[in-house]
C-alpha cells in the first residue's frame, strides 16, 4: 500500500478522470441538439431581408411585396400627395408618434419621419391595418392614402390613420435604400 501513496495518478483516478470525461462529452452531445433546434431556419433566415427592385414604380402607383409573411407597400408619391401630407398638423393625427422603425419611438407622426427619403416621394409601411390586422386597399378612403373595407379605417397618403377604429398609424418597418433603384427591408 505504500508503493500507491508514493505515485501521484493511480488507476483509480483514471478511471474517474475517463468517467468524468465521457460523461461530459455525452452531455455535450444531448445538449447541442436541443439548443441547435431553437436557432431560425434556413427558410427563416433567408426572409430576415430582402431586396425589392423599385425601378418600374411610377408615381402615383404601388407595388406590394410579402416579408416575413406579411404584405409591404411601397409607395411612390406624387408631389400632390407629398404636399397633402405635408399639410397634415398634429393636431388632426388619431396617432402622434411616428410607427417608424427607423427612428426613435418618440418621433412624432409628421410626414419627414415616415417617409424613406427626404423628398418624401417613398413611403414604405406595413401592409397591415392596425385594427384587426386586415390587408387596406390603396388610393382608397376619405384620405387618398389607404382603406381598410372590413371596419372602416380610413389612412392618408403617409399612411397615418385619420378616421375609423385603427389605433395607430401603419408601421413603417426597417427599410434602406441600396443605390437608387434598390431598397433592402429588414
Amino acid at each position: 500500500m505504500s508503493d500507491q501513496q508514493d505515485h501521484p495518478g493511480t488507476r483509480r483516478d483514471f478511471l474517474y478522470y475517463a468517467t468524468g470525461g465521457a460523461t461530459v462529452v455525452a452531455a455535450g452531445a444531448v445538449a447541442f441538439p436541443l439548443v441547435n433546434q431553437m436557432n431560425a431556419s434556413a427558410d427563416v433566415r433567408a426572409l430576415a431581408s430582402i431586396r425589392v427592385d423599385i425601378s418600374t414604380i411610377q408615381p402615383g402607383t404601388q407595388m406590394t411585396v410579402k416579408w416575413r409573411g406579411k404584405p409591404v407597400f411601397i409607395r411612390r408619391r406624387t408631389p400632390d400627395e407629398i404636399e397633402a401630407a405635408r399639410a397634415v398638423t398634429m393636431d388632426e393625427l388619431v396617432d402622434p408618434k411616428a410607427e417608424n422603425d427607423n427612428l426613435s419611438p418618440e418621433a412624432n407622426a409628421e410626414d419627414a419621419n415616415r417617409a424613406l427619403d427626404e423628398a418624401g416621394e417613398w413611403l414604405i409601411t406595413m401592409g397591415v391595418c392596425t385594427h384587426l390586422g386586415c390587408v387596406p386597399l390603396d388610393h382608397a378612403g376619405d384620405f387618398g392614402g389607404w382603406f381598410c373595407p372590413c371596419h372602416g379605417s380610413h389612412y392618408d397618403t403617409a399612411g397615418r390613420i385619420r378616421k375609423g377604429p385603427a389605433p395607430r398609424n401603419l408601421l413603417v418597418p426597417v427599410v434602406k435604400f441600396d443605390g437608387d433603384t434598390t431598397i433592402v427591408l429588414g
